[in-house]
């Protein structure tokens, strides 16, 4: 067994979440090791960005990089009814005429390869192929991590241990802090599409999201670079995998079959890769940190794909552990109140998203019926949409919404934070 200890923190895995962490606290000028299990690039799913995330890339030193990318420009969001009726397209540009309105439609192995190899080029000890099997503690306070490189098991230590393993979550589940989201159990069947129907101009990097005819679930249309186009369906395990047989595959083409929308653009369409199964099943972690420890991204909690908020909240939690860490450093202060500082107000946000994500799974509920309702809160669901969710001022919308639909409780976090 071999110890070292030579960084200020240690950051475990190196998706979005954990390569913003550890980008910031290196440009801060801290040492940094991040331990990341695989060798990159390697396939993930969640390709569409949210416009807010341009104030990270900002301070990443990601934004000129991702301009000069062949990633498609996505300025909007457009829904379609299990009709068949299209909505008008969300558009992000037009309620905040500026560049920051804009964001990407990204190849996500691509896309985390260039957030590691940025990471790397602001002094970030990058590590691949390390397997972490535990967080070390001393009574209840981190001290490092036991990981297996090769044939040898090595030990690290650090005053600080960040846990970026997304669904692996490997200290919520170590510590027994994970719990589920009992009304929002989906599973998602995805391919990917050569040649498929695209709109023109501002709408041609636009994510679609298509409800099935039967409204048991819904489709996403995600243009990728090279006319590729990442297609899945989601809906409940019960109906999507349960008696459908061992064929993914099949079970996707039948649903696309099935479904107008999505038929439509897959026409003239070659499939270009075998189907994923993915569950997307939702939870979160009872905390965000402790002595010497916390967690960030999907380590902390997943939530339904629908909006396409995961990246964003990965590097939003990302930038606010950053900043606590480094402060953490500074006044030589490891204690879980200092380190998870943040996690009332990234609680808060998560609610506000989820909130828009129950009222889509909701069947009562139609975007274009409530706007037309409500129009004075037009600007409210642009604002979700675009990740702009860190503020209360959208809050009058979920008031208005949970008149109507069954609104989730409110995220309850141990240390007696409540989010808003």
């Amino acid at each position: 067994m071999r110890t070292r200890q030579d960084y200020d923190s240690i950051v475990i895995g190196g998706g979005p979440a954990g390569a913003t962490v550890s980008t910031l606290l290196a440009r801060q000028g801290r040492r940094v090791l991040l331990l990341e299990k695989s060798q990159f690039p390697r396939h993930h799913i969640g390709e569409s960005l949210m416009p807010h995330t341009y104030w990270t890339f900002q301070r990443l030193g990601m934004l000129e990089k991702l301009k000069a990318s062949h990633f498609p420009r996505k300025e909007s969001v457009q829904f379609v009814s299990a009709t068949g009726k299209e909505s008008q397209p969300f558009y992000f540009f037009d309620r905040d005429p500026n560049e920051w309105s804009i964001t990407w439609q990204v190849h996500r192995g691509e896309f985390d390869r260039m957030m590691l190899d940025n990471a790397r080029e602001n002094g970030v000890d990058v590590r691949e192929g390390v397997a972490v099997k535990e967080v070390l503690f001393d009574g209840s306070r981190a001290r490092g991590v036991r990981a297996r490189v090769d044939e040898t098991w090595m030990e690290w230590h650090a005053p600080v241990t960040i846990d970026a393993t997304g669904n692996i979550a490997l200290i919520s589940r170590q510590l027994n802090l994970r719990y589920p989201d009992a009304r929002l159990k989906h599973a998602a069947i995805y391919a990917y599409w050569k040649g498929a129907y695209r709109d023109e101009g501002r709408n041609a990097g636009a994510t679609i999201v298509a409800y099935t005819p039967d409204n048991n679930g819904w489709f996403w249309f995600i243009p990728l670079p090279d006319d590729i186009t990442s297609v899945g369906v989601v809906a409940p395990p019960s109906y999507l995998c349960t008696a459908r047989g061992d064929d993914p595959l099949a079970t996707l083409e039948e649903e696309i079959a099935n479904c107008p929308a999505a038929a439509r653009r897959l026409t003239s369409a070659t499939r270009v890769s075998h189907a994923y199964v993915t569950s997307d099943f939702s939870y979160r972690s009872r905390r965000v940190a402790g002595d010497g420890w916390l967690m960030v991204g999907d380590a902390f909690g997943f939530l339904d794909p629908i909006y396409s908020s995961g990246v964003m909240l990965a590097l939003k939690s990302g930038e606010f552990a950053a900043d606590a860490v480094h402060e953490a450093l500074a006044a030589g202060d490891f204690s879980a109140e200092q380190l998870g500082g943040w996690a009332a107000q990234h609680a808060a946000g998560i609610q506000r998203v989820r909130q828009l994500v129950y009222a889509f799974y909701d069947k009562r509920f139609s975007f274009g019926e409530f706007i037309r309702e409500y129009p004075q809160f037009h600007n409210d669901v642009v604002r979700v949409l675009i990740g702009d969710v860190f503020n209360s001022e959208v809050d009058e919308m979920f008031r208005v919404l949970g008149r109507v639909i069954d609104m989730p409780e409110p995220l309850e976090l141990e240390q007696g934070v409540r989010s808003a």
